[in-house]
């Protein structure tokens, strides 16, 4: 492969799963410095001893992305620090529960954070005379954002906007020479996972999901989703017309 256009990234909710992993694998391919954010001290700690060990300089930050004033604070800090080359809003949480409250932190965070992440660094990468291997932002959404799935609505319904929106994006800045790229990932190790009681087809660890996510996003991607075959699936079943695919939908086991 050809060396990492990435010198300095960017990695929102990076203290366990695809964001860990995708943190690390950027190391790996010559990141020279890695900036990272979560909510747990003692993860971040383990994830920054991880990247070190790499070779490359890793700086966690405890931060909850639904709060924009500090979010954005964060992402001026980092790039008057070392300019960022890629911004990676991946943070994500699953609702613990069918509860208001639940469902409204689910769209804080998922939705809310992706926003929070990704203006302030579409700010940044207009600001001129800046010298930056490359300007790219990724948005981690999933495959239950090619359909409303009733069994997760308000984990769905974010992940629904964050395609959406990245697609958008991508089009809109695309003059500017802003690349953005959006994944959808299947079901991938995490502390999300952990806690599925349903079944989860086609199965992958961390690493794996990294190096797919990772190799879409530098070879400048719009879409990056994974497994194909669930990808195929997915895809299907949005095309029916929706009182079939709602039937379907409901066939599907709940998550308890």
């Amino acid at each position: 492969m050809k060396p990492s256009p990435f010198r300095n990234v960017l990695v929102t909710g990076a203290s366990g799963g695809i964001g860990e992993a995708c943190a690390a694998w950027f190391a790996t391919r010559g990141a020279r410095r890695v900036f990272f954010c979560g909510r747990d001290e003692a993860r971040l700690a383990a994830v920054a001893a991880k990247i070190r060990a790499l070779g490359a300089e890793a700086f966690p930050r405890r931060l909850d992305v639904a709060d924009a004033a500090a979010t954005r604070a964060w992402l001026e800090e980092a790039d008057a620090a070392a300019p960022l080359d890629l911004v990676f809003a991946n943070a994500g949480i699953a609702a613990p529960g069918p509860d208001e409250a639940s469902q409204r932190r689910v769209f804080d965070v998922d939705v809310g954070g992706v926003v929070n992440t990704v203006l302030p660094a579409i700010a940044l990468y207009r600001k001129p005379g800046i010298g930056r291997a490359a300007r790219r932002i990724a948005l981690t959404s999933s495959m239950t954002g090619y359909h409303g799935m009733p069994q997760c609505p308000a984990y769905s319904a974010s992940k629904a906007f964050v395609k959406a929106w990245g697609a958008a994006l991508r089009g809109s800045l695309r003059r500017e020479g802003i690349a953005v790229t959006t994944v959808c990932p299947g079901f991938v190790r995490s502390r999300i996972t952990d806690a599925n009681t349903c079944p989860m087809p086609f199965f992958l660890e961390a690493p794996a999901a990294a190096r797919i996510v990772g190799r879409g996003i530098e070879r400048g991607r719009g879409l990056v989703a994974f497994p194909w075959p669930m990808r195929l699936g997915m895809w299907l079943l949005s095309s029916l017309p929706e009182p079939l695919s709602e039937r379907l939908f409901r066939l599907l086991p709940e998550k308890a």
